[in-house]
């Protein structure tokens, strides 16, 4: 025996014969409860025995003729396997004719020529020893009529010869069977086989027929040509008349086999395991069936029944075994056994009186997932004797579950038809018997199924072009799943064109073989969906311009999952039109407390279709989805069906709560309220409690609705309470509320500050000191000092001027502070007072102090009068702020010559009591620069600035050059008041050859400064000129004659007006004129002179080259387009062109062109005039002018404008200098 086992090992390894073993066994199995007996187990030797040796003679028949070669194997155990090779060892070909039947024989149904050979031999293999036994070779010769004389005589003594059937045609004859009718019995559940083999000539062919009834198509089969019929797992049912047929041209012949089923026995009923409890009753039954029926007879522990002791509670009624008020101690094992003469069957079933309480046999807290709308097993296995009852509950064990929703199954499992969301949860299975009760937890997921929701759409695509099929999918969020793709139920090409992302496979540059039909196939772990669409590939078209457009609304808006606090939501989208959806927005409605308002709730990425909605009690929910893509928000979907949540009590207080008195004697408790959203529910209150900080225990409180302040009264002045609010409904209190300090009211202080002292620091700053007040006496919250001052009176005036008086706050924690800005040489008053939120105390004895002298302030103007050619009068206003007593005022003037750099400064001290002064011995036609202050003993004050310039003689004052920005030296600081702008002063123009000159002084931070201008009187919009970082700028290009209004305007980041200046009129003359009587100077009569001499050279060298050319009076026609009138020069013609470096084609001086540089034409053609002494005109040999007819001739305008006659001495000046 192995080990711990009941195995029987037999080990014949060493040497023991294995006939010694040989036998009937059978095993026992015993403990205190009984014992259980085995099947008998037989054992024999396989054995491969040799074949007899024989003599076999050889087989000489006749052509046409029927042969049978026998085998006859020895008996084997197992039997042998029968096959027929030749002496090569292979298989003799067989056909129709030619066939081995069921027991191994060789049958030829007509023999022919070619069968002779001396080699058929039969082969025997045992397939268990492995061993292939062979009879002896056979030989077959086959002859035919004209044969037969030759062989008699040489055959005739020592063998048989068949030549007892004739070689022509002939009826079908069975070989097999051989007798006239047969049967055949077989077992139940064993294979059926029947033989038909016929002889005849031509072959006969067989076939087969039940005479009453079909063959059971999927058990029959026909093997060996149609000679055998097959029926595996016989039943009753195959029990009959078989008809085999035998057919050729001459006959057909049939033969009848009659087929009986016996069955050896077989289990209707085994008996099982029975437990029983003390003095209950309990049946084993043994049902049997077979042919013939079996005999049932009944073993306990082994032994046969009747053998057995006696057991009053024990009754055997043939297959049945009824146990009555059964008692402890009397379990056993009991065998039956069903036999008759086919075989027979054995079964152990124990009887174990046991009293047990009940266990629960599935594992606890098991977790199962279903589907919606699926069929949900939830099992409660269990033990107990006896056997427990089950009863199932769920989420608390208020109520058994029953209805007709329910299937309570016998062995404890429920079983739930058509699961829903709301069938999820904790489910209890209780198994209760008398011993006691078990119970155990499990729990059930209904998940939402998984659907798709956007299919694969058909595709017609251009080749080369991209393709995406959607497969946008719903499913539950708590299940993963996985998606594939199949091409024609296949896996996708490995392709790198074929991109698979979580809801879209792209196809890029689809070909013709990408033709076909596209699967997805959605699958989680408990359930899966798929759909498919296919693809067609055409030739390339134009392609229409792609329109973008916002997506269609979603659709089909469904709620599952519906729970108190949560639902989920989920949709179909709608169409993208081009641009991919990017988020999807989820508004809801309450139509409980605010209808017709939508409210933002979420945002889900655009590839979800799913969202799980958190939600608040008591709100009567519908919601809507609006989708988004690169072009906007589509319209809203419809809205979803209405979900209202249950009632609650408040999951939070309200917030910001404070508390703060608004008189002495009152504490004001104020909070922000819940919304109807935050109010859980109807009924919603307010639960307001306070107390006095460390003096009170005990909470008092109120309870309010529909406020959200609350008002104690009567409490004393500024004290601390604790405060809390809680929110109430009709299902319950909030949270436990949060405590909040706050004081009551406050009042007026009582006290002033006292020893307030003033130390004056300067003419502009004093610091005052002042003792804090008593805590108590504060009577609230401290907040601060506040300090009131006033001026007085200036001490250089008589008279009191009172300013408006001032204050200045400073914190709780100070007890000293500074005064700023004061005015120098001042009288002040000041006084100090506490204050809280109330407001403030009385205030400190008033207290004076005076401020000692300052430097003044700037002069409150300067201005030039009177400019003639050597002086200037300045006119001044003394300060606005004296600040002191005045000892008088400094001038200081400086020159600005026309490179704009600056001459030596001259000072000049004046007494204060002067307003002007006249500056003489200055030099004419020049520009100076003045700065003017004024001083008190502390010193002098900020200057102001100004510029004139003296006149050259009575008529108007020369222009001023403008001061370069970068030979600019540093200017002394200026102030002056002006009344349009206070960042810019001293805007000033004049007028020179370069245009209008505008100056001025800027005190801004802007960096952006424009000079504006605009004819007066015009309704044109203002030009602007930007001016880089100087205080001056030219305008150019203004009209002479016009006026023009100017101002400097200064311009923030934005380009708006920041500063604008005083406007300013400027007057373009329409020709300057800078005349000087200088005709008796000396040497500009000299300059004259030579001048003249020149001229009149230059006359005779003209008349010279006239007269050389002989043939055309150019002179006189040059005389005869002259102007008599002489036409006023432009400033800008201010050179001769004898003394200029130009070429020589410029025209004579003398000579006289129109403004426009061209020359107006008389009658004539031939004045010397049209061509001009230079560019394409040319002299020949004899000095005649050739250029005459060369067409159109060009002048440089820029000599056009000089005068055609002498210009007088003065005029010659003023053009010359």
């Amino acid at each position: 025996m192995k080990p711990h086992s009941g195995t029987l090992i037999i080990d014949i390894s060493g040497g023991q014969k294995a006939e010694a073993y040989e036998g009937v066994y059978q095993c026992t199995a015993r403990n205190k409860h009984g014992t259980a007996v085995s099947n008998n187990i037989v054992i024999r030797q396989s054995r491969s025995p040799l074949w007899s040796k024989e003599k076999i003679d050889p087989f000489i028949v006749q052509e046409g003729a029927s042969l049978v070669l026998p085998c006859r194997p020895p008996a084997g155990l197992p039997p042998p396997i029968i096959f027929w090779m030749d002496m090569s060892f292979q298989r003799i070909p067989q056909s129709r004719r030619v066939s081995q039947a069921l027991n191994g024989d060789l049958y030829f149904s007509n023999v022919i020529l070619d069968d002779s050979r001396n080699d058929y031999i039969c082969y025997a293999r045992f397939p268990h020893t492995q061993t292939i036994q062979q009879k002896q070779p056979i030989t077959v010769r086959v002859i035919n009529m004209d044969a037969i004389n030759e062989t008699m005589a040489a055959f005739l003594n020592d063998t048989d010869f068949f030549s007892d059937g004739p070689s022509e045609e002939r009826r079908p004859m069975f070989l097999v069977p051989s007798e006239t009718g047969s049967t055949k019995m077989v077992l139940r559940g064993q294979v059926l086989e029947l033989e038909c083999i016929a002889e005849g000539l031509p072959t006969p062919e067989i076939s087969w027929s039940k005479v009453s009834g079909e063959f059971p198509s999927k058990r029959t089969t026909f093997h060996n040509f149609h000679k055998t019929l097959r029926i595996t797992d016989v039943s009753e049912a195959d029990a009959g008349e078989y008809r085999c047929t035998a057919k050729n041209r001459l006959a057909s012949v049939h033969h009848i086999i009659g087929v009986t089923v016996k069955a050896a026995p077989y289990w209707i009923t085994a008996p099982r395991n029975l437990v029983l409890a003390p003095s209950e009753t309990g049946v084993l039954t043994c049902r049997a069936g077979g042919n013939p029926k079996p005999t049932i007879t009944w073993s306990m522990n082994g032994i046969p029944i009747e053998n057995s002791p006696k057991d009053p509670s024990r009754k055997v009624e043939d297959d049945t075994i009824i146990f009555t008020d059964v008692r402890t101690g009397s379990s056993a094992v009991y065998q039956c056994n069903a036999s008759n003469e086919y075989g027979y069957l054995l079964s152990n079933a124990f009887v174990n009186v046991l009293a047990e309480p009940p266990r629960v046999l599935t594992p606890s807290d098991k977790v199962y997932q279903v589907i919606m709308n699926k069929p949900a097993l939830l099992d409660c296995a269990s033990f107990g004797s006896p056997i427990p009852r089950i009863t199932w509950f769920k989420d608390t064990r208020s109520s058994v579950l029953e209805g007709d929703s329910y299937v309570f199954h016998q062995n404890g499992t429920l079983e739930i038809h058509v699961a829903q969301t709301t069938n999820s949860g904790k489910y209890t299975c209780v198994a209760t018997n008398s011993l006691g009760i078990s119970e155990n937890h499990v729990y059930l997921e209904v998940k939402e199924p998984t659907r798709i929701l956007r299919q694969p759409e058909y595709w017609v695509v251009q080749r080369n072009r991209d393709v995406v099929f959607e497969c946008k999918v719903k499913h539950d969020p708590s299940l993963t799943p996985t998606m594939i793709w199949l091409k024609d139920n296949g896996e996708l090409p490995d392709d790198e064109r074929f991109v698979v992302d979580s809801d879209s496979l792209t196809i890029i540059d689809v070909t013709e073989n990408d033709e076909g039909t596209y699967t997805c196939i959605m699958n989680t772990t408990l359930d899966q969906d798929s759909a498919s669409a296919s693809l067609t590939v055409v030739e390339a078209t134009p392609t229409p311009a792609i329109i973008y457009e916002q997506p269609d609304a979603p659709t089909d808006l469904e709620l599952t999952d519906q729970r108190d606090r949560s639902v989920q939501l989920t949709w179909i989208p709608g169409d993208e039109h081009n641009s991919p959806i990017k988020k999807f927005l989820i508004q809801y409605e309450d139509a409980l407390h605010q209808p017709g308002i939508w409210h933002n709730l979420t945002e889900v990425p655009g590839i979800k279709t799913t969202a799980h909605l958190k939600l608040s009690p008591y709100v009567q929910y519908t919601f809507r989805v609006l989708a988004l893509n690169n072009v906007g928000y589509s319209q809203p979907s419809y809205p979803s069906r209405s979900y209202k949540t249950k009632a609650a009590a408040p999951d939070e207080n309200p917030s910001e709560v404070e508390a703060m008195g608004t008189h002495h004697d009152n504490l004001v408790i104020s909070w922000k309220p819940l919304t109807g959203l935050q109010s859980n529910g109807p009924g919603l209150q307010y639960k307001v409690m306070w107390k006095q900080m460390d003096v009170e225990n005990q909470w008092a409180s109120v309870t309010v609705a529909n406020v959200s302040k609350f008002v104690v009264s009567g409490t004393p002045t500024f004290v601390p309470y604790e405060v809390k609010v809680q929110a109430l409904n009709d299902y319950g209190s909030g949270p436990e509320p949060k405590v909040v300090v706050g004081y009551s009211g406050e009042d007026f202080p009582l006290a002033a500050p006292n020893n307030v002292q003033v130390f004056v620091q300067n003419s502009t700053l004093a610091e005052i000191h002042w003792m804090p007040v008593p805590p108590n006496s504060v009577r609230g919250r401290l907040k601060g000092y506040r300090v009131y001052y006033m001026k007085q009176r200036d001490q250089h005036k008589h008279n009191g001027h009172h300013t408006e008086q001032q204050v200045l706050n400073f914190s709780a924690n100070k007890t000293h502070g500074k005064l700023p800005g004061l005015h120098p040489y001042s009288s002040y008053k000041l006084n100090v007072r506490v204050f809280n939120n109330r407001g403030e105390g009385p205030p400190s004895p008033t207290l004076q102090f005076e401020t000692p002298e300052g430097v003044p302030g700037p002069p409150a103007f300067l201005k030039v009068t009177n400019p003639n050619l050597d002086s200037l009068t300045l006119e001044w206003g003394p300060p606005n702020e004296h600040n002191g007593k005045l000892t008088g005022y400094t001038l200081k003037y400086q020159p600005v010559n026309n490179t704009n750099e600056l001459g030596p400064l001259e000072e000049l001290a004046l007494a204060a009591n002067e307003t002007s002064v006249t500056l003489p011995n200055l030099k004419y036609s020049t520009r100076y620069k003045f700065y003017f202050n004024a001083k008190t003993l502390i010193g002098p004050g900020p200057s102001i600035t100004e510029e004139a310039i003296t006149v050259m003689d009575e008529g108007l004052p020369e222009p001023p050059h403008p001061l370069s920005p970068t030979s600019q030296s540093p200017r002394p600081p200026h102030h002056k008041a002006h009344p349009v702008s206070p960042a810019f002063g001293n805007v000033s123009s004049s007028v020179g050859e370069e245009g209008a000159i505008i100056s001025w002084e800027y005190w801004g931070p802007e960096k952006h400064v424009y000079v504006e201008y605009i004819v007066e009187n015009s309704q044109e919009d203002w030009k602007k000129e930007l001016v880089n970082g100087s205080q001056s700028h030219v305008l150019k290009g203004l009209k002479e004659g016009l006026a023009y209004k100017v101002r400097v305007v200064a311009m923030g980041h934005a380009d708006q007006t920041v500063h604008r200046s005083e406007e300013l009129l400027v007057t373009v003359p329409a020709m300057a004129s800078r005349q000087v009587d200088i005709a008796t100077q000396g040497w500009f009569i000299g300059l004259m002179c030579a001048i003249a001499l020149l001229i009149l050279v230059l006359l005779i060298v003209c008349f010279i080259k006239r007269n050389k050319g002989g043939k055309y009076p150019v002179k006189e026609k040059e005389d005869a387009h002259a102007d008599p009138e002489s036409q006023p020069m432009k400033d800008d013609d201010v050179t001769f062109g004898e003394y200029s470096d130009s070429e020589d084609h410029k025209p004579l001086k003398g000579s006289r062109t129109p403004s426009n540089g061209t020359v107006k034409r008389d009658e004539s053609d031939d004045s010397l005039v049209d061509y001009g002494e230079g560019g394409d005109g040319q002299f020949n040999e004899d000095g005649s002018f050739i250029g005459q007819y060369s067409g159109k001739k060009e002048r440089d305008t820029a000599e056009g404008h000089e005068s055609s006659e002498a210009p007088s001495p003065v005029n010659a000046m003023n053009s010359f200098v």
